[in-house]
């Protein structure tokens, strides 16, 4: 059982899923449709999916994606990878951990830094892998003390909440990234999308069978009753 606070959705991810990133970019565009800027918070949760899968996600999978996925999204900016492949971050375990640690500072600093790694990574190719690039991209937003984030991921004292959330990643209750949770006990993995692989993932190329992003508002407007 996911415990949601009322006024809040609790949404699972991983920062290296370019679904979660459509997903992110979709619900918080939503919410400011709705004017619901400060009535509802985002409470992020890590699905690690390098620890739940035992390896990195694979560039092949995620070039595959990223052009499928963009086009759901264009208006995020998504790009190829860009650098070199010497640069493509190998973890996303430190930009998760920043994530959680952010929340010490306010739900809405770990919003925004999570959207802005995402940014950071699916737009200009940056290696959120890397501690320095991390608060280079916490410096560059408004609501967040990038002195602060950089104590808290230097004593390690979000790696906790990360694995925990790993341990609850692997319950029944998550079925991967991304997953959301309203305080009303329902719930919506991948909001509003199908897809399956043509061939082999890696090997071939995803197919959306269905997009409905007006699945946001409703979750949305659920939360807020």
């Amino acid at each position: 059982m996911i415990d949601v606070k009322p006024g809040t959705i609790v949404v699972f991810s991983d920062i290296g899923c370019p679904w979660a990133s459509a997903a992110m970019e979709r619900l918080v565009a939503a919410r400011a449709r709705l004017d619901l800027v400060g009535r509802i918070e985002l409470d992020h949760h890590a699905f690690p999916l390098e620890l739940i899968n035992g390896r990195g996600t694979p560039r092949r999978i995620l070039d595959a994606e990223v052009p499928v996925v963009g086009a759901l999204v264009p208006e995020a900016g998504w790009q190829i990878w860009q650098r070199s492949s010497s640069e493509w971050p190998v973890t996303m375990l430190p930009a998760l951990e920043a994530v959680q640690a952010a929340k010490a500072q306010s739900l809405a600093a770990s919003t925004d830094l999570d959207l802005a790694l995402r940014s950071a990574f699916y737009s200009q190719s940056r290696c959120i892998s890397l501690r320095s690039v991390i608060l280079d991209v916490a410096g560059a937003c408004p609501g967040i003390d990038a002195g602060a984030l950089a104590e808290a991921l230097d004593d390690g004292r979000a790696r906790r909440a990360l694995m925990d959330d790993f341990e609850r990643s692997r319950s029944d209750a998550v079925r991967g990234s991304p997953h959301l949770f309203l305080a009303d006990g329902s719930d919506a993995h991948n909001p509003g999308v199908d897809y399956h692989w043509q061939g082999r993932a890696g090997r071939g190329f995803p197919v959306v069978d269905h997009d409905d992003p007006s699945i946001y508002e409703d979750l949305l407007r659920r939360a807020v009753a």
